[in-house]
């Protein structure tokens, strides 16, 4: 059977550091960063007292008060960035065949937020009083179900959980429904608002998070560096549109770039730690690119997992040192989560938006706060600043607790 050529057409993002594609493209380029000490809660007692939280963003500015109590943030994030990106893409609904446009997007913790706050409720009020919207709120594929719902999309649907590969694998999923024939149009990427007090107590607890940086936040997240010692949490969600080619042209869409690879592994190795030199992410990496029919010495940039994490830091630079040899010399190679912090299953989604916009423009987003070379981390990083740099294929990174590898392949869009 051949497989049909997909293509991406829209774009949205809500990002700590922007909250716009055109302002987190921005703000990347810029080596913003986004990490801030917590508004949401009170952190007197908390170890860690920095995240990623969305700035000067207001939930009333895009929904009234009677549906936001209706929707976790996560979902929130969801629909605005769908939005953006539907309206990015020029797609007309009226004019679409909707039973062929489905929704798969990523999150790893879900409606959290729900979960803890109606949990407070339960301890100090009672069963009683638990919210009727508790469980449609909370549940984790309720982001790609008020999508649907909210535009009429009746294809395949479904959420991606595999921890912070979660987007990444969802947006593989959506690229192979296209691929095969089982839908013209999807919406796909992730969502995340997981900064919350038991989240970051939990990872704080496993020693996860770094707690050096409390005084200065913008610091905190220094992938690659080594003086790393642990990932920020950040929140927000970025949405692509995929189209197969022929529903593309057909509607006379701008083609923004095509996707064209996608592997998938597990390292089999430890509940936290990846395996020894990255092994599960060299056959990750190594299916991408017979997927995308692409060699090694193809790839122009790798958008990293890079989470400022001493372990995955160090096993992904060796995993493309061996998948790369001698051309890992002169790949650019950089970590936006050293802006945005490490948005957990929705991290894959706005890397992707990142991606797209390197094949468009021919740059690369910094990684900051690199100062001190790792002598186990020997690749160009883009330290610092952003550079100019051709860009015609492209590789994501993500890599997950328990172990999960997922690795998205891009190239530049040619008529």
């Amino acid at each position: 059977m051949s497989k049909r050529r997909v293509v991406i057409t829209g774009l949205g993002a809500l990002a700590p550091n922007g909250n716009s594609v055109t302002d987190f493209w921005a703000g990347l380029l810029a080596g913003k960063s986004g990490i801030q000490n917590v508004t949401y809660f009170d952190t007197t007692e908390f170890v860690v007292k920095i995240a990623g939280e969305l700035s000067n963003f207001n939930a009333e500015d895009y929904f009234d008060r009677k549906n936001i109590r209706k929707l976790d943030p996560f979902s929130i994030y969801g629909l605005i960035t769908a939005e953006e990106a539907i309206n990015h893409s020029g797609l007309d609904l009226d004019q679409t065949d909707r039973d062929r446009v489905g929704v798969i997007i990523g999150s790893g913790v879900g409606g959290i937020q729900t979960l803890e706050k109606q949990h407070m409720v339960f301890q100090e009020k009672g069963p009683k009083r638990i919210s009727p919207f508790f469980v449609p709120k909370m549940i984790a594929n309720i982001a790609a179900g008020q999508i649907s719902i909210k535009f009429g999309l009746r294809g395949p649907n479904y959420t991606v959980v595999s921890a912070c590969s979660s987007a990444s694998d969802a947006i593989g999923q959506a690229f192979r429904k296209i691929q095969y024939g089982e839908a013209d149009v999807m919406v796909t990427g992730g969502s995340e608002a997981s900064v919350t007090p038991m989240t970051i107590a939990g990872f704080a607890n496993m020693k996860a998070l770094t707690s050096s940086k409390n005084d200065d936040p913008e610091k905190a997240s220094r992938p690659f560096d080594k003086n790393r010692d642990g990932f920020v949490l950040g929140e927000g969600a970025g949405m692509l549109i995929f189209e197969s080619l022929d529903h593309a042209r057909s509607r006379g869409a701008e083609i923004l770039a095509e996707i064209n690879g996608y592997g998938a592994t597990d390292d089999a190795f430890h509940i936290t730690q990846p395996a020894e030199g990255g092994a599960g992410a060299v056959k990750a990496i190594r299916l991408a690119l017979n997927d995308a029919d692409a060699q090694p010495t193809d790839i122009n940039y790798i958008c990293a997992h890079g989470t400022s994490t001493p372990f995955n830091d160090k096993s992904e630079s060796a995993a493309i040192r061996t998948v790369f040899g001698s051309h890992a010399d002169v790949l650019k190679v950089s970590s936006i989560k050293s802006m945005t912090g490490h948005l957990l299953g929705a991290s894959g989604a706005i890397a992707g938006v990142s991606c797209v916009q390197s094949l468009l423009e021919n740059k690369v987003p910094p990684t900051i706060n690199y100062t001190t070379p790792d002598p186990e981390c020997d690749l160009d990083y883009v330290p610092n600043t952003a550079q100019d740099h051709e860009c015609n294929y492209v590789m994501l990174n993500a890599f997950g607790f328990g172990g999960h590898n997922a690795v998205l392949v891009m190239k530049k869009w040619i008529e």
